[in-house]
């Protein structure tokens, strides 16, 4: 009997989505340590992640890393299909779906900053609807949306703030992500 063997070789497009993801993951786990003063109001560390690899390798990258994030890091914290997995999913889904929309827009106006404060307005947004939908079916739920705005301007601000300055030191020039990616890599495997 002979015996085959299949062996699978990342590309470096892998290798790459594998290392950020790695990092948004290690963010979500840290970020599940720090107390809350309001369930659901989170900083959204890991979206930096997210940012910057939108800005540098594009959106079908950027929906790998955030979407592998959020799958282990909900097996990671034992949430995996727990109802806080479906809300960070509906969030990552739609705040996916925004920036995916926020990429045409003009960068001479709209760069990290504004595509992360639409992006946390997008994941609250989903996720506001399916707690009104399932969890809680009552319109009190859109009451909180207020308090939930204000933590989007404000951490959607700051993750882009600092999304934009690793963009900048990472591409080195103004802005960040304008110009081609600083890789050895093959245009193919960008």
């Amino acid at each position: 009997m002979t015996r085959s063997t299949i062996e699978l070789v990342p590309s470096l497009k892998d290798r790459r989505i594998a290392r950020h993801a790695a990092a948004a993951i290690v963010l979500t786990v840290a970020e599940a340590a720090i107390p809350l003063p309001l369930p659901g109001v989170k900083p959204g560390l890991a979206n930096i992640v997210t940012l910057i690899v939108l800005a540098r390798w594009g959106w079908r990258e950027a929906v790998w890393v955030a979407l592998l994030r959020v799958f282990a890091g909900s097996l990671l914290l034992g949430q995996f299909l727990a109802p806080g997995f479906f809300l960070s999913l509906s969030g990552a889904f739609a705040s996916l779906v925004a920036l995916g929309l926020a990429m045409h827009l003009p960068r001479r106006w709209f760069g990290p900053v504004s595509h992360s404060i639409l992006a946390a307005f997008a994941h609250i947004g989903a996720q506001l609807v399916v707690a009104r939908l399932w969890l809680v079916p009552h319109d009190g739920v859109f009451y909180l949306m207020p308090v939930f705005a204000l933590a989007a301007v404000v951490f959607g601000l700051v993750n882009g703030l600092v999304a934009a300055r690793l963009l900048q030191e990472l591409c080195g020039e103004p802005g960040g992500e304008r110009g081609a990616p600083r890789s050895s890599a093959p245009a193919s495997e960008r």
